[in-house]
C-alpha cells in the first residue's frame, strides 16, 4: 500500500491520543439548542422552521424572518431608553457568559466563534425583543404608539401568536441566561430566576399555573414550556405487574366499551395520569393548530437532550394508542378531557396519529405503568366477556332492538311453556 494511501491510518492513530471522555461530557453537559436531525425534520419541516422572528444564530438572516429585524431594532431603543442604562452596560454583563452562550448552540458554525461582537449583538437584540414583545404581551405598560404593528393591541392580536409559535421551535432558541443578564443590568438586582420564570411562562403558557418556587432558570423558552406541563411527582402503581407494556393500548371507544371510565385529572401537567379501579383519569389538552408544532419540538427536544426525559413522548405516543377515529375524539371531548379547537374530531384523530410517526420510546416510558394496568383491566375475563357482548350485540340500535326481541320471544316461549305445565296439572 503506498504511503499517502495510509495517511488515514496514521492520522487517526495521532487522534486516539487525544480521546478523552471527561472533555467530551463536559461539551455534551453545556448543548441544549440542536439542529434538528433531517430523519426527524423530513417527516414535518415546517414544523421546526421559523415563520416570523428568529431568535438565535441557526435561522438569523433568512429571508422569510427579515421583515422582524427592523422591530427588534426598535424594542432595543425603547429598552435601552427606558432603562436609562448605556448599552455597554449591557454588553459587559453579557460578555462575561459569551462562552457560555456559544456552547449552548450544537455544532455553532464558526463564524459566530470568530466575530464575538456579532454574537453578543445578537443575543442582546434578540434578547431585548424577546423581553418587549412578551412584556407588552402580559399587560406591562409600554412606551409604544397605539398604531404600533407589533407592540400595540393589533400586534398582540395578529402577530405576537405567530411569535409564540416561532419561539417554541427547537432550533430557535435563546438562552434564558441572555433574558437574566439583560433584567440584571436594567433593574441593577441580583439575579431573581423565578421573575424570569414567570413571565416567560405567562406569555407561552397562560392558561398553566405550575408552581415555579425552587424550579431554577429554565435553558431556554422551549425547556420552561415543557417543565410547565411535567409539575408534581410522577404517579405509580405501588405494584408492577408482570405483563409487559409493549402491547398497544385499545381505542378509547373500546376501553370504554371494556368497562373502563375516562375522568379529567385534576391538574393539567401530563404527570397527573393515572388508572385505578377502572377509571383512566388524564389532563385536560386544548388542540388547536399550534399542537402539532408544540408536541413535534418538544418531542424532538427530548430526543435530543440527553437527560431531558421522555414524559412528553410517552404522553403522545399513549393518546395515539387510545385515538384511533373520530369517535374517540368525540368520546374524550365528552369527558371533557380534549377541548377541539380545531372543529373536526377527525382532524384531531389525524394529528394525533400522525405525531408520533417514527416515535422512538423508552421501554420504560414514564406511562410504563398505566399501560400495564390498563392492559391488565382488558385482559380480565368478565371485561373481555362483557367487551365482546357489546361488540357483538350493541354496535348499533338494530342489533340492540334484535337482541331485545329474541329476548321478549325467548320469555313469552318461557311463560308460555310454564302456562301449559300448570294447565297440565290442574287439570
Amino acid at each position: 500500500m503506498a504511503s499517502g494511501e495510509k495517511s488515514w491510518v496514521a492520522d487517526f492513530s495521532r487522534q486516539v491520543k487525544n480521546v478523552n471522555p471527561s472533555a467530551e461530557l463536559e461539551i455534551w453537559r453545556k448543548q441544549s439548542i440542536y439542529r434538528v436531525p433531517a430523519c426527524i425534520k423530513d417527516l414535518n419541516s415546517k414544523a421546526y422552521k421559523p415563520q416570523v422572528v428568529s431568535f438565535g444564530p441557526f435561522h438569523h438572516g433568512e429571508a422569510q424572518v427579515m421583515p422582524m429585524e427592523e422591530h427588534k431594532h426598535r424594542a432595543l431603543l425603547h429598552f435601552l431608553k427606558r432603562s436609562v442604562k448605556p448599552l455597554d452596560d449591557f454588553v459587559t454583563e453579557m460578555e462575561e457568559v459569551v462562552e457560555q452562550l456559544l456552547d449552548a448552540y450544537q455544532n455553532l458554525d464558526e463564524d459566530w466563534r470568530r466575530e464575538r461582537q456579532k454574537f453578543l449583538q445578537l443575543m442582546i437584540v434578540d434578547g431585548c425583543f424577546m423581553l418587549e414583545i412578551m412584556r407588552v404581551s402580559t399587560g406591562h405598560s409600554n412606551d409604544y404608539a397605539f398604531n404600533d404593528p407589533i407592540f400595540s393591541s393589533h400586534g398582540v392580536l395578529y402577530t405576537v401568536p405567530y411569535v409564540r409559535r416561532d419561539m417554541l421551535m427547537i432550533e430557535n432558541q435563546l438562552p434564558l441566561l441572555v433574558l437574566e443578564k439583560l433584567v440584571a443590568v436594567e433593574t441593577g438586582r441580583s439575579r431573581n430566576d423565578d421573575q424570569i420564570n414567570k413571565l416567560v411562562l405567562k406569555f407561552c403558557a397562560p392558561v398553566a399555573r405550575p408552581p415555579l418556587a425552587g424550579l431554577g432558570l429554565g435553558l431556554h423558552p422551549l425547556d420552561l414550556f415543557r417543565r410547565s406541563l411535567l409539575y408534581g411527582p410522577t404517579r405509580r402503581s405501588a405494584t408492577r405487574s408482570e405483563l409487559g407494556s409493549s402491547d398497544i393500548v385499545r381505542s378509547a371507544v373500546e376501553l370504554y366499551e371494556a368497562g373502563i371510565r375516562f375522568r379529567r385529572s385534576k391538574t393539567r401537567s401530563l404527570h397527573d395520569i393515572m388508572f385505578s379501579h377502572g377509571v383512566l383519569s388524564l389532563p385536560v389538552i386544548i388542540v388547536d393548530d399550534t399542537t402539532e408544532f408544540m408536541f413535534l419540538n418538544l418531542m424532538a427536544f427530548e430526543r435530543l437532550h440527553v437527560g431531558a426525559g421522555n414524559e412528553v413522548t410517552s404522553y403522545v405516543f399513549f393518546m395515539d394508542n387510545i385515538i384511533d377515529s373520530a369517535k374517540d375524539v368525540s368520546l374524550l371531548h365528552s369527558k371533557g378531557i380534549i377541548q377541539n379547537a380545531l372543529g373536526s374530531d377527525k382532524a384531531v384523530a389525524k394529528l394525533f396519529n400522525s405525531l408520533s410517526k417514527d416515535v422512538v420510546l423508552d421501554p420504560e416510558s414514564s406511562l410504563d405503568d398505566v399501560h400495564r394496568m390498563v392492559n391488565k383491566y382488558c385482559r380480565k375475563r368478565w371485561n373481555m366477556w362483557r367487551a365482546n357482548l357489546i361488540h357483538t350485540y350493541f354496535r348499533s340500535p338494530w342489533a340492540v332492538l334484535s337482541l331485545a326481541a329474541a329476548i321478549f320471544l325467548l320469555l313469552l316461549t318461557v311463560a308460555q311453556t310454564l302456562y301449559s305445565i300448570l294447565s297440565y296439572y290442574k287439570e
